[in-house]
């Protein structure tokens, strides 16, 4: 099966489409937004690229996928400090010294990840960080990022590669 443009879109708020596959969503507890702010619990509105895979490889087995496959370490986090020009909306060794998002989380919404590739190439401090698609078994609102259930996440992995944008309006 081949996607012609290769993108996956989120439709209305509570769906994400790939090809002929409609997979339910949630998004962040206050919409979408083309002014995202560190915070505000909003998902970012815009067409992005996706980063290469994450997860935990003591509770999940190696997925089937061509993104490529990181494995989350017990010191992973991923910036979130507003004040941290130099570390700010990237992976990083956690630390004392900055605000981070832990990746290696007590339940498991992060067994599976992958990075949304908003605010990472000229970063700009408080426009939004750790933007995600991960796990939820519940569908309620995240804090901004995309979360599908496991099923449909391990679905998605076999069709998507990096060259794979998702459509965010």
């Amino acid at each position: 099966m081949q996607n012609k443009n290769n993108s996956i879109k989120l439709i209305n708020n509570s769906k994400l489409i790939f090809d002929d596959f409609i997979f339910k969503c949630s998004i962040g507890k206050n919409g979408i937004t083309s002014k995202k702010i560190e915070g505000d619990k909003k998902t970012p509105r815009g067409i992005y690229e996706i980063g290469g895979l994450y997860y935990r490889k003591d509770r999940e087995k190696k997925p089937l996928t061509k993104l490529k496959k990181n494995i989350i370490t017990k010191n992973m986090g991923w910036c979130n400090d507003v004040n941290d020009k130099k570390n700010y909306n990237k992976l990083v060794i956690k630390s004392k010294f900055f605000k981070n998002e832990t990746l290696y989380r007590k339940d498991y919404k992060y067994n599976f990840l992958i990075p949304i590739l908003y605010n990472t190439k000229k970063r700009i401090l408080n426009k939004g960080s750790a933007i995600f698609l991960h796990l939820t078994k519940n569908y309620n609102p995240t804090a901004g990022c995309i979360a599908i259930n496991r099923k449909d996440f391990l679905i998605l992995l076999k069709l998507i590669n990096n060259k794979t944008i998702i459509k965010i309006f």
